[in-house]
């Protein structure tokens, strides 16, 4: 048995049923989903509700307000959520779902505006509905042409491209995206800044130190390097680079100014640097720790395993 040739059978014929979707009734359900006040609430039974789930979250994570409520639930409580300023996005392939077509009667009653998706225009969802997207398809790809395969496909693929159409309707952003989901790597990127990853405790030692008492100040700190100031400014570092390469020399001795060894006039970054920026400045210059600054005044020190391991790229 070729299953890649099955595999591929299926691909098309549900790829085939999406380029030849009907979408007359997307300007109205745009409309009506833009113009609601309250959350665009998602609704349906058995596959249709997993994918309802789906498309719920979609569009709250794009900028329309939503979550699911299943049918059942609805009849037994979870009613009361829903308010005069909300929309219904109901979907039923048939059209006829028991426990959908219950709740209609009740969310007419509430004057709810009701988004239908529907694989029959003349179902019993339709004719309640104010708007209806049309999801009928001619073929699933189950064998049987019984298993919803096409249908659930082209029904995910409405929800996106209502999603979609809102997103562009609303002048939604990326930042927009980004403010909605601040633990994802876009959210990281465009939000995430250097003073809050920054490590505000950090070895300090002063000009007069030796190179003995230098290095365990470097110890005790952690962080490979120690910062020389003056008047709250940087005015050089002593990393465990310039201390190998200390050894390496003639003149080396453990008593000699730890000053002498250090590198001096070492690039620094403001608090405000997006850490993202950050990452690729470190990266570029080869650096592996660099003080922060507020102004001119040493605030903090950011490393680069610090944003690593917060997962920053």
């Amino acid at each position: 048995m070729d299953f890649r040739k099955i595999a591929r059978e299926v691909l098309e014929i549900e790829a085939r049923e999406l380029l030849n979707a009907d979408v007359a009734g997307i300007e109205k359900a745009v409309e009506m989903a833009y113009n609601t006040k309250g959350k665009l609430i998602v609704t349906g039974v058995g596959k249709s509700g997993l994918i309802g789930s789906k498309i719920a979250a979609t569009l709250a994570s794009t900028g329309t307000p939503s979550f699911f409520i299943h049918p059942t639930e609805a009849l037994h409580g979870d009613l009361g959520m829903i308010t005069p300023d909300d929309s219904v996005l109901a979907i039923s392939y048939s059209g006829e779902s028991e426990e959908l077509i219950k709740i209609l009667p009740h969310l007419k009653r509430f004057e709810v505006s009701l988004i239908a998706m529907t694989g029959d225009k003349h179902s019993t969802l339709a004719k309640y509905a104010d708007c209806v997207l049309d999801i009928h398809v001619n073929k699933e790809a189950c064998p049987l042409n019984v298993a919803p395969t096409s249908s659930t496909t082209l029904t995910l693929a409405m929800g996106d491209a209502l999603a979609v159409c809102l997103m562009k309707k609303r002048g939604f952003t990326k930042e927009d995206f980004a403010s909605f989901h601040p633990g994802g790597s876009l959210g990281k990127k465009l939000f995430v800044k250097v003073k809050d990853l920054m490590k505000k405790d950090f070895p300090v030692a002063e000009e007069k130190d030796s190179l003995k008492e230098a290095i365990i100040k470097m110890s005790e700190g952690k962080l490979g390097h120690v910062l020389f100031l003056e008047d709250e400014k940087v005015k050089a570092i002593l990393s465990d680079g310039d201390l190998r390469r200390a050894m390496m020399g003639d003149s080396f001795d453990l008593n000699k100014k730890a000053i002498t060894f250090a590198t001096h006039n070492p690039k620094s970054i403001d608090k405000e640097m997006l850490a993202s920026d950050a990452l690729k400045f470190m990266e570029e210059n080869k650096i592996q720790l660099l003080p922060v600054r507020d102004n001119e005044k040493v605030v903090g020190v950011i490393h680069l395993h610090h944003l690593v391991e917060a997962g920053i790229k």
